[in-house]
């Protein structure tokens, strides 16, 4: 059996290491990757990861498909809505999906695509920051959630007036 093209990144929470199958992205795991095999699709996700912690990409448009339970797929869906720098909780999360929080939990640690389905901006009742299966844990939800706080649209910087809380010139 041939592996599944693999490309690792350096981020500045580490290494991440993105996997191809059948031109798709399939996951997103913490370290360095065994095998490095460059493809069209890796190549472009790297940049597109590259841009995010950059700051000038708050969302991907990358071709995803993480394996899972139809109800982890809906979930992963749900994720996926929510904006860069907006956070849900897991009871917010389990009342739209009719479902309970927990399951929502158990759903987002299973997800094999962080980052790019961004389990990290769900959080626990009265904002408790919960749990992350990916990087360093709670740290490296925090650092994503912190990084995402700072990112300003582009089309804010345009707008006639400044955003709330950047001063005018």
């Amino acid at each position: 059996m041939e592996a599944m093209p693999q490309l690792t990144c350096l981020t500045p929470l580490g290494e991440v290491t993105l996997t191809e199958e059948d031109g798709a992205l399939v996951a997103l795991d913490w370290g360095r990757g065994r095998d490095q095999q460059p493809t069209p699709l890796l190549r472009r996700a790297i940049q597109q990861l590259q841009d995010y912690f950059d700051g000038s990409r708050a969302s991907f448009e990358l071709p995803l498909a993480p394996a899972g339970t139809p109800f982890q797929q809906r979930v992963w869906q749900a994720l996926q809505a929510i904006p860069a720098g907006e956070v849900r909780s897991y009871a917010q999360m389990a009342q739209t999906l009719g479902s309970g929080a927990r399951a929502i939990g158990q759903a987002n640690g299973s997800n094999p695509i962080p980052i790019l389905i961004p389990c990290h901006r769900v959080v626990g009742s009265g904002g408790r920051l919960g749990g992350y299966s990916g990087g360093d844990g709670p740290d490296t939800k925090r650092a994503l959630l912190q990084h995402e706080s700072r990112m300003v649209p582009v089309s804010d910087l345009l707008s006639p007036s400044p955003p709330v809380g950047i001063p005018a010139r």
